[in-house]
């Protein structure tokens, strides 16, 4: 393809062409399609991605352009962005020295022109372009109201302080006065001060009532006006974006460039029969430095034609639900709008006030490598470690922490679609995670027998059970029945090792969700974590691995990836991909976002592969998607929580004692109360005691099966009549308190299920089954 002729810029100009830029010292120049427009400076890989994918843009009005060498030139806006360009030649280094310095004057003059307007102030009522304007007028005039309140209350202050000396004073020398003539005198004087004191007194707390009534007042509407503020801004943006792109279509089509038509039939081929996947990431090899940021490695999204935004009864296919992804109404809203029963629609009073701090963490040494060094290799499970790595929770205590965002369950049950239902579940999924992302702490082991019960029936409508149910190895069956239309079971065995410089923690097991209204059933597995920096600096800790998130009555899945950490990626740490399609794997949605921070769902339009018949190696799928909602989002740490553990506001409540629990919950261990309260040396042996305690009921345990299997044994000796084989006895036969163990339906393996009567039993007050593992 002959390269275009620059002209000779002009004011008001797009200007464009090709340059080099400087990526990295692997790379060097690599050349690149910039545009200038508008006062801002893009630049695309290629001139076909113009219609999707801009590799980086800089605002001109607050850049600097310097020129080093013939050719060369850089332009950077004070450090953020810093762009090293090469042209061709000095004639053309020139010609884009002066459209930029052009496009800059005007840039500036716009946003001085647009900075006076903003400050101008109307009398009459604001029309749509002016209620920018008319809501700072308020603001401001709220804002020097509120400072002249501030002003009084500092002139009170200093009165008061004055006036109390003065009575201070007055008051010492009455002390000193003998009885005589004076002695009027100086009560009257006292007297005079405490009224005069009496009234700034209260001239000060009329002022402060006179500003916190204002302040009231004026909340709720400085909310509203930035949220208005937002909304058009955001508004304004996706309009932008719209009319770039029609105009760049515009002008490739009368300048014969090349073409992509948002045709249904192949949205993003080019005129010439390209494949969708010229010119994007998947021309680079995986190990290379990037200057941009790139696509995902499994597929690529891009904005869906505009003509899927307008109406949906144009559309073959596309149900009703199109309305959630129209720019109006998210995901959540359409599904719980009409339900007048939905959580965000109740004021939920809380029958008790949580706890919200626990003791700060002591600062202990310890000396990580003479107690690991003979680990390596080892069960984590088996190795005795003491207090110092963990943190006052149990892993029964963790396991009900992925009821942090359990509202996400309580949108999938009001949903009417089961692929719309889907995506809330595979956010569930990821949210479980978040807790994780500083907790480099490890939880204590629960002992044989040690249950963990977690009450939100007010609070969030659920109840949820858990039971350390095997010892080797660990297991921990959970159970979570909600008032609001949902069933969570899963059975966690934790495998980990220890390999020198990282701890893998593989949870092995399903965790089940069943929907009372639709019967869906979902069933998923946990990815491995990974703790780095075991021996050398800073721990931290990363997921990895693959999710799928089955519906077994439909069919529908949805195919989530935790992206390990690399520090060469392109891509931004943390980050999760899904895809949720349907039982003939068409797709319907695309997640995105990271198990850190949140999870946005697209609607997906079209899809189509990439590549060109397989010729550029790895293939990817091209999805038109409408606009992203956000699914879920963590919530913020509680103040102080670096030196909490890093606890979440739940977690903050799991270990607060609690009357009524069962004998062998986890509040009432006291190794773990102990560590809690930063007494780490009685922590530490209180665990030993109740380690060996355990090891000994076991040993009995083992005694007494061993004993009856002789006794089985010499009875179908002395029966001779059977013909049943003999079974051996179990090495342990410890049987659940409040689970069962059966074979799902749904997965075909085994697995503990709660059988019910621990609620009962609480409100009868009768634990003598509980056995005494404290």
């Amino acid at each position: 393809m002959s390269e275009p002729k620059a002209p000779t810029p002009t004011p008001g100009d797009t200007y464009k062409g090709w340059l080099f830029k400087w990526t990295n010292y692997i790379k060097g120049y690599q050349r690149r399609w910039f545009v200038l427009s508008n006062g801002l400076l893009s630049y695309y890989r290629t001139q076909a991605e113009m219609g999707h994918t801009c590799r980086g843009t800089i605002n001109l009005a607050t850049a600097n352009i310097a020129v080093e060498d013939s050719c060369n030139f850089v332009i950077s806006n004070g450090g953020a962005q810093t762009y090293h360009l090469k042209a061709s030649s000095e004639v053309e280094r020139q010609r884009w020295i002066t459209a930029l310095e052009l496009a800059k004057a005007k840039a500036v003059r716009m946003q001085a022109e647009s900075d006076d307007s903003g400050d101008e102030c109307s009398t009459s009522p604001p029309s749509a372009g002016q209620g920018l304007g008319a809501r700072n007028s308020e603001v401001q005039s709220t804002l020097r109201t509120l400072g002249s309140k501030v002003e009084d209350l500092s002139t009170c202050n200093d009165l008061i302080a004055k006036h109390g000396s003065a009575l201070q004073r007055s008051l010492s020398e009455l002390e000193g006065v003998k009885l005589g003539g004076d002695t009027s005198d100086k009560i009257r004087q006292v007297t005079e001060r405490a009224t005069l004191f009496r009234i700034t007194s209260n001239a000060m707390i009329n002022a402060c009532r006179d500003f916190l009534a204002l302040a009231q007042a004026h909340s709720k509407r400085w909310q509203k006006a930035l949220q208005a503020e937002r909304d058009q801004r955001v508004r304004l943006e996706e309009t932008l974006e719209q009319l770039a792109k029609q105009h760049n279509h515009l002008e490739r089509a009368f300048r014969g460039a090349t073409v992509l038509p948002a045709s249904p039939s192949n949205p993003t081929a080019d005129s010439k029969g390209s494949g969708p996947g010229k010119g994007d990431a998947s021309d680079d090899d995986d190990n290379e430095f990037f200057d941009a940021c790139e696509d995902v490695q499994e597929f690529i999204t891009i904005p869906a034609d505009p003509k899927y935004h307008r109406s949906g009864s144009n559309i073959s296919g596309i149900s009703s639900e199109i309305g959630m992804d129209d720019g109006t109404t998210s995901l959540d809203e359409q599904s719980l709008a009409s339900n007048p029963e939905s959580p965000q629609s109740q004021e939920v009073v809380p029958v008790r006030k949580r706890r919200t701090r626990i003791p700060d963490k002591p600062n202990y040494s310890l000396n990580l490598w003479s107690i690991m060094k003979n680990c390596i290799g080892k069960e984590l499970s088996k190795i005795p470690m003491p207090v110092n790595f963990n943190e006052p929770i149990s892993m029964l205590q963790r396991l009900s922490e992925d009821l942090e965002y359990s509202e996400l369950l309580d949108r999938g049950a009001k949903c009417q679609s089961s692929l719309e239902q889907l995506c809330y579940v595979a956010a569930f999924t990821v949210s479980s995670y978040s807790t994780t992302v500083h907790r480099t702490g490890k939880p204590f082991n629960p002992l044989l027998g040690e249950t963990f019960e977690l009450d939100r029936l007010q609070e969030s409508g659920y109840r949820s059970l858990c039971e350390q149910v095997s010892h080797h190895p660990p297991a921990a069956a959970h159970h979570v029945i909600s008032e609001r239309g949902w069933t969570l079971r899963q059975e966690i065995t934790v495998a980990s090792k220890f390999r020198g410089k990282y701890l893998s923690i593989m949870p092995l097991g399903s965790i089940h969700c069943i929907f009372d209204k639709s019967n869906n059933h979902y069933s998923w597995k946990k990815v491995t974590t990974t703790v780095h920096n075991i021996i050398v600096g800073k721990l931290w800790i990363d997921q990895s691995g693959e999710i799928d998130v089955i519906n077994h009555r439909t069919g529908d899945r949805c195919h989530l990836k935790f992206a390990p950490y690399s520090y060469f990626s392109r891509d931004v740490a943390r980050k999760v991909t899904g895809v949720v399609t349907d039982k003939d794997g068409k797709a319907h949605y695309v997640l995105s976002g990271t198990w850190d921070e949140k999870m946005e769902c697209s609607r997906v339009m079209q899809s189509s592969r990439g590549g060109e018949n397989g010729t550029e190696g790895r293939q990817k799928t091209v999805y038109q998607t409408l606009k992203a909602r956000e699914l879920w989002r963590k919530n913020p740490l509680p103040e102080g929580a670096e030196n909490m553990y890093y606890f979440t506001q739940l977690a903050l409540t799991l270990n607060e004692q609690e009357d009524g629990v069962a004998p062998t919950d986890s509040r009432r261990r006291p190794d773990q109360r102990l560590m809690e309260q930063g007494m780490w040396d009685e922590a530490n042996a209180e665990k030993q005691r109740l380690e060996e305690k355990q090891r000994s009921v076991r040993r009995e345990r083992e005694r007494e099966a061993v004993r009856l299997a002789s006794t089985a044994e010499e009875a179908v000796i002395e029966d001779s009549i059977t013909d049943s084989p003999l079974k051996s006895a179990p090495q342990d036969n410890y049987t659940a308190l409040w689970f069962e163990q059966v074979v799902d339906e749904a997965t075909g393996e085994p697995t503990h299920i709660y059988k019910g009567g621990y609620w009962e039993t609480k409100e009868q007050g009768t634990w003598e089954n509980c056995p005494d593992i404290f």
